[in-house]
């Protein structure tokens, strides 16, 4: 057999506006069904990342692959769950229409064949979040859990290969936070989804993650949760004292000027 093609490959890659660079000769490799948490401060070039690999920001210098290709707009190989957002009174839109964008989104074809085909992937997307009972309702009557559900179905309508998501679990209570990386979690592992998770909260998603990439002020870290999550480590990318605790299970961070936990 040959070998693996990654699901995504950063080579020297770099991120510039003007004369700020947010960060260089990134490398990273990740493999089908790997599981990456992407940390660091507002500012680091978290979300940037991502819209690199959604197509929409071209690298300063270096090159980027997602499943051996460079990124495009509407590519199919890519999920993509943004953060919560609130859903304005009076939306018409369902749950149901916001699961087929994401089909949309691919350019399915069109004609009666294309239009079944839309249905039974709608359905088993909706299914597989366990969504069947209220997909049909508004979104504007739905939780917050209930609609990032649904968002998570849309991301995943496509049958992606990369997943990547945008502080998914922002503004959901724990119980929701919990169902969400769960969900993120079972598709990884069934379907071999690499997933790249931006996330200022570690602690919902720490017992699932593989690896870390932890971004502060162009300057980087990539390994396991233990390797990078530690005081010497975080100390060294923020230059000042921090302390990482850990307390029943759970990453206590001090010291990096953001609130709380990491």
């Amino acid at each position: 057999m040959g070998q693996q093609v990654p699901a995504v490959r950063l080579r020297d890659a770099r991120l510039s506006y003007g004369n700020r660079t947010l960060w260089a000769d990134l490398n990273l490799t990740v493999a089908p069904g790997e599981f990456i948490a992407v940390l660091g401060p507002n500012g680091s070039g978290k979300t940037s990342l991502l819209r690199m690999l959604l197509g929409q920001l071209a690298p300063t210098a270096g090159s980027i692959e997602i499943d051996g290709a460079p990124p495009g707009l509407g590519n199919p190989a890519v999920g993509y769950i943004p953060q919560q957002k609130t859903v304005e009174s009076g939306t018409p839109l369902r749950g149901v229409d916001l699961v087929g964008l994401g089909v949309d989104g691919h350019r399915w074809g069109f004609g009666w064949r294309g239009r079944k085909e839309r249905r039974r992937k709608v359905s088993e997307a909706i299914a597989a979040v366990g969504a069947e009972h209220y997909a049909g309702a508004p979104l504007e009557s739905m939780s917050g859990g209930e609609q990032q559900r649904l968002r998570v179905a849309q991301a995943l309508v496509g049958d992606p290969r990369v997943l990547l998501c945008d502080e998914p679990l922002l503004s959901l209570d724990l119980a929701n936070q919990q169902r969400v990386a769960e969900l993120i979690d079972a598709r990884r592992r069934s379907h071999g989804t690499a997933v790249l998770f931006v996330t200022h909260e570690i602690n919902p998603i720490l017992p699932l993650v593989d690896r870390v990439l932890y971004l502060v002020d162009g300057r980087f870290r990539i390994g396991t949760p233990d390797e990078v999550m530690t005081s010497q480590v975080l100390s060294e990318l923020y230059r000042t004292q921090v302390d990482v605790l850990r307390v029943r299970g759970r990453l206590v961070v001090v010291g990096t000027g953001d609130e709380g936990e990491s």
